[in-house]
């Protein structure tokens, strides 16, 4: 247990991605820096176990990604895909600074493999990790060590001590449920690292009404959206809305948290989605899968009984990432239809539907947006529509899997936490999860998750330690 005698000079709720660059940041700078982590060792870094790779710019081909992917045609992509919903502020510092990282993460251990190529279509744009997120935290904590930064496990931060001086609300204290006995850890800097709030079902109710008890959770089971409360409860400003997050269609028989990244299904834009009725609902080859697998989630969610089916036929199986779980086959759509619990003569309808309305000009071509649409058909596929005819026909099933919750608090420029009313917090920042709401109002690119806690981490450490060394 930490010592409650102690003051740190930086102490950060969270032990991700985030978490471990403000704190590595942090100490470079020559703060002692202290770890809170809820969940237990082999369990650590929360989301960030489960990802592959990071957004980031650049002007021309590198050892990891090919062509360029200029700050411009980023922001383009960001503001497309948000709508509008985001602080372009802060979007402009990420992405910005997004061309340096992968150059900083392999000073501090992180390895990387070489671009890799397919149809998810990131060549250009996401550079992968070698060994994954456990590997890129593993060597995130190797170098946290080597710089003194100590870390407690099994450690949820239960209360924030926030005073008013001199007119603003100053941290000095947390009180800490560490393995299960209460301590308080004082310091002169605060870090809220913790992630979302979805794996907390009462409050995604809150916001989801009843549907939320179907969801999936994707990521960590510790993400309760504790500290995110304490904050909001404590009069910070708050960004984006309960309801919004990232949420994508994973297998409906993945387990109910953890299954990361294995248990999403990538056949979307290869298939037609139908719902309980089977009815298709929305256009699955709108764009490229990167750019539209997060909205899937949201999706399937407004659905009956929220649960949809993605139908592929043999020549499509190929062209996607297998899945985890063996995949649902019959000889005819019938067939599929009874093995799926789908009503036959409706899905065999609006197979044949869909079949008609097929344009056969064109190449077929799953690395571009080849154009190949459907006509005639509400609502319509723009590109990649190819009948469904050629057995054995293919069925998943998909629930809402949602991997964070955007409703955050409000940051600047430095990752400083901003009050709601006119006042100002002078040594609390926030990074990773539980601010990307800032810059993710709406939507999803891949990859960007973990840029805007890579960015707003160094950030929020670089800020934690000035603050704490004067």
């Amino acid at each position: 247990m930490a010592n409650q005698g102690e003051t740190h000079d930086v102490l950060i709720a969270g032990g991700g991605n985030a978490a471990l660059c403000a704190a590595i940041t942090a100490a470079e700078r020559g703060a002692r820096v202290l770890i809170a982590e809820a969940a237990p060792k082999g369990f650590r870094a929360g989301n960030s176990r489960h990802t592959r790779n990071l957004r980031t710019a650049h002007e021309a081909p590198t050892r990891l990604l090919s062509g360029r992917y200029p700050v411009a045609e980023y922001l383009d992509d960001l503001m497309r895909v948000t709508a509008g919903k985001t602080d372009e502020r802060l979007a402009r510092i990420t992405i910005e600074e997004s061309a340096g990282l992968a150059e900083w993460m392999h000073a501090r251990g992180v390895r990387f493999q070489p671009a890799i190529s397919g149809t998810l279509s990131l060549e250009r744009t996401n550079p992968f990790f070698l060994g994954g997120g456990k590997a890129m935290l593993n060597a995130y904590y190797l170098t946290a060590r080597r710089l003194g930064v100590e870390v407690i496990y099994d450690a949820e931060v239960t209360g924030l001590e926030i005073e008013t001086k001199n007119g603003a609300s100053v941290f000095s204290a947390a009180r800490v449920r560490h393995r299960g006995f209460d301590t308080r850890i004082a310091a002169r800097a605060f870090v809220a690292a913790s992630g979302g709030f979805q794996a907390n079902f009462d409050w995604l109710e809150e916001a989801w009404g009843p549907a939320a008890r179907n969801f999936l959770i994707r990521g960590t089971p510790y993400a309760k959206g504790t500290v995110l409360r304490l904050l909001l409860d404590a009069g910070f400003a708050s960004v984006a809305e309960a309801d919004q997050c990232h949420a994508i269609a994973i297998d409906a028989r993945g387990p109910r948290f953890d299954g990361g990244i294995a248990t999403r299904i990538d056949s979307v834009p290869f298939s037609i989605m139908v719902n309980r009725e089977a009815q298709r609902f929305y256009d699955e080859g709108e764009d490229f899968w990167p750019k539209r697998y997060a909205i899937w989630g949201r999706l399937i969610a407004k659905q009956p009984d929220q649960i949809a089916w993605s139908i592929i036929d043999a020549k499509a199986e190929e062209l996607f990432l297998p899945p985890l779980y063996p995949p649902i086959r019959a000889q005819s759509i019938a067939g599929l239809a009874e093995a799926l619990g789908l009503d036959p003569a409706a899905l065999g309808a609006t197979v044949d539907a869909y079949n008609a309305a097929c344009d056969a000009e064109g190449p077929f071509d799953p690395g571009v947006l080849d154009g190949r649409r459907t006509h005639g058909l509400t609502p319509p596929k723009t590109n990649w529509a190819r009948p469904i005819d050629e057995p054995p026909y293919i069925g998943f099933p998909l629930r809402p899997g949602i991997t964070f919750t955007y409703l955050g608090v409000r940051v600047d420029e430095s990752a400083a936490v901003q009050m709601a009313d006119s006042g100002r917090a002078e040594n609390i920042y926030a990074a990773g999860e539980i601010m990307a709401g800032n810059v993710l109002g709406q939507g999803y690119l891949g990859g960007l998750g973990l840029t805007i806690g890579s960015v707003f981490g160094r950030r929020a450490g670089e800020a934690a330690a000035r603050h704490a060394r004067h």
